[in-house]
C-alpha cells in the first residue's frame, strides 16, 4: 500500500460505495468515510474494509467545510491525500502510474493534477468536456479545499503541481431523474456563485487570479467571470452550443445531446431563471440578496 489517504464524503451511498472502495482500498493505507448520517447500506458496506475508518458529521450544505473538516479531525498519517466522490474510481492505468510515480516525486512536488472521464448513462463522453483537469492529490498539509458553494477545487498553500497521464471516472449510477433533480438543487449554489461575482457578496471571488489550483481549472474560473458579464439566458444557449457543436458532443450521438442538452443549455437555463429572481426580489441590492439567500435557500454568506 502506498503512503497515502482517501477522503469520501458519504451520503446514501450504498449503490456506489462497493464499488469505490474495491477500487481503491488495495492501494491506499487509510479510507476516510465522511458520513453525513447515512441511512441506507453505506456504513455497513464500508465497515467491510480493514482500512476503512468511519467520521461522521452534519452536512451543512457545504462540500467545502466537510471536506475541511475531514482534514482536521481524521487522524491522518500519510504523506499523501488523494480528495474522492462515491461514484468516482481510477482506471486501472492510472492506478499503476499512481503507484510507479508517487513514492519518486521530490518534496517541492506537493500536488497531482488527474484527468477525469464523464460516463452518462453508461457512456464516456469523449467530446463536450474531456478532459477536465483536477487537483486531486496533495501532500498532507500543502493543500485545502477553497471555500466556495460551487466548484469547489483543491487549492494548494505551498509547492508545485504535476499532471500525470492517466483518468479517473465520474460514473453515477443513479437515474435520469435522480441526475436532473441534483442540477436543480445545484442551480440556486451556481446562481449565488455568478451573483457573487456580479455583486462581490463575499469577496471570495476576487482572489480568484491568486489561487493555486489546477491550470485547467484556473483557466475556466477565469472564463466564468467573463461569463457571469453576459446577458441572461443567451449565455446559456451560447454554452450549449459551444460544447455541442465547438466542442464535438454532437458526434456523440443521442447520449452526447442529453448530456449536453441537460448540463449545457436546460441547467445553465435554469440557473439564470434563479439569477433573475433574486434580481428582481432584491432591486439588485448586495443586502437584500444576503437576506433572500438566508431566509428562503438557507445559504449564509
Amino acid at each position: 500500500m502506498l503512503d497515502l489517504s482517501i477522503i469520501i464524503l458519504t451520503y446514501n451511498e450504498e449503490i456506489h460505495i462497493r464499488r469505490c472502495l474495491d477500487n481503491i482500498s488495495p492501494l491506499a493505507k487509510d479510507i476516510f468515510i465522511i458520513d453525513s448520517y447515512s441511512t441506507d447500506r453505506t456504513l455497513e458496506i464500508a465497515r467491510g474494509y480493514p482500512n476503512v475508518h468511519i467520521l461522521q458529521n452534519k452536512w451543512e450544505n457545504n462540500y467545502a467545510r466537510q471536506f475541511n473538516w475531514a482534514l482536521e479531525n481524521a487522524h491522518i498519517k500519510t504523506e499523501w491525500v488523494l480528495r474522492l466522490d462515491a461514484d468516482e474510481y481510477l482506471l486501472p492505468e492510472l492506478i499503476g502510474e499512481v503507484r510507479d510515480k508517487l513514492p519518486t516525486l521530490t518534496d517541492e512536488i506537493c500536488g497531482i493534477v488527474i484527468k477525469r472521464r464523464h460516463i452518462f448513462m453508461d457512456q464516456w463522453m469523449r467530446r463536450g468536456t474531456y478532459p477536465v483537469k483536477l487537483l486531486r492529490f496533495f501532500r498532507y498539509g500543502s493543500g485545502i479545499c477553497e471555500q466556495r458553494l460551487m466548484d469547489e477545487h483543491i487549492q494548494l498553500l505551498e509547492g508545485q503541481s504535476i499532471e500525470f497521464d492517466n483518468d479517473f471516472c465520474d460514473h453515477n449510477l443513479n437515474n435520469l431523474s435522480w441526475f436532473c433533480h441534483k442540477h436543480v438543487n445545484y442551480a440556486i449554489r451556481e446562481a449565488v456563485d455568478l451573483l457573487d461575482i456580479e455583486y462581490g457578496l463575499t469577496g471570495a471571488a476576487d482572489t480568484d487570479e491568486n489561487r493555486q489550483i489546477a491550470e485547467q481549472a484556473h483557466m475556466k474560473r477565469l472564463k466564468k467571470h467573463r461569463y457571469a458579464g453576459q446577458p441572461l439566458f443567451w449565455r446559456s444557449f451560447a454554452y450549449f452550443c459551444y460544447r455541442y457543436f465547438f466542442k464535438g458532443a454532437c458526434l456523440e450521438g443521442r447520449i452526447g445531446f442529453l448530456w449536453s442538452f441537460i448540463q449545457g443549455w436546460w441547467y445553465r437555463t435554469l440557473v439564470d431563471a434563479k439569477v433573475l429572481e433574486i434580481k428582481k426580489k432584491s432591486g439588485g441590492d448586495a443586502e437584500r440578496i444576503k437576506e433572500i439567500l438566508k431566509t428562503e435557500y438557507n445559504i449564509n454568506i
